[in-house]
C-alpha cells in the first residue's frame, strides 16, 4: 500500500512538472537571429546572458526620483499586483523595465506578486492567452488593486516611471 501511494505521489509530481510552463524561456528570434524570451518569467531570465548586458546597464545608471514615490506607503501597496508584458528584442522595454524594476525595488515590492510576460515581436507569447490584457506596445505594466485594473504605463511613461506609477497607486 505505501508503495502505490508513493508510486502515485512521484507520477503526480511528473505529471505536474511536465504541464508547468517553462519560466524564462529562451528562443531565437526569427528576425534577427538573437536571443530572446518567451513566456512567463521573472527577474532571473534578465540576469542571464545577453540580456544581463543591457538590463544591469541601465538598472545601475538610472537614478529613482525618491520625491516622487515618497507618497507611496505600504498600505498603497495593499491587494496590488502587477502584470508586466515585455520583449527582450525592444529597445522601449531593454529602457524602461530596468527602471521599472528599480523603482520597485525602492518601494519593497513583493515580486511574488508581479507577473511578467515575455512577448516575441508579434506580442504574443505561445501558450498564453493575452487577449484579455490587449498588448498593443511593449513594455506595458498593468497594475490590479484586488483583481481590478486601475491603471497601466505603455511603452513609456508620460512623465517618469515612478510619477505614473505613483499617479496610479495613488489615486482615489
Amino acid at each position: 500500500m505505501k508503495r502505490i501511494l508513493f508510486l502515485s505521489g512521484f507520477l503526480l509530481i511528473i505529471a505536474l512538472m511536465a504541464t508547468a510552463q517553462e519560466m524564462n524561456r529562451v528562443v531565437h528570434d526569427e528576425v534577427t537571429g538573437d536571443e530572446m524570451l518567451v513566456g512567463y518569467g521573472n527577474r532571473r531570465g534578465l540576469l542571464l546572458e545577453p540580456f544581463f548586458s543591457w538590463f544591469s546597464e541601465e538598472y545601475d545608471a538610472y537614478s529613482v526620483n525618491k520625491q516622487s514615490i515618497i507618497g507611496i506607503e505600504p498600505e498603497a501597496l495593499d491587494g496590488v499586483t502587477i502584470t508586466m508584458v515585455l520583449g527582450t528584442w525592444c529597445p522601449d522595454s531593454r529602457r524602461e523595465v530596468p527602471r521599472f524594476y528599480k523603482i520597485l525595488d525602492q518601494l519593497g515590492f513583493n515580486e511574488s506578486r508581479l507577473q511578467v510576460i515575455y512577448v516575441n515581436r508579434n506580442k504574443l507569447a505561445p501558450g498564453i492567452d493575452l487577449g484579455s490584457l490587449d498588448i498593443q506596445f511593449v513594455p506595458t505594466m498593468v497594475v490590479f488593486r484586488n483583481g481590478d485594473e486601475i491603471g497601466r504605463i505603455i511603452e513609456h511613461p508620460v512623465q517618469r516611471l515612478e510619477e505614473d506609477l505613483a499617479g496610479i497607486l495613488l489615486k482615489e
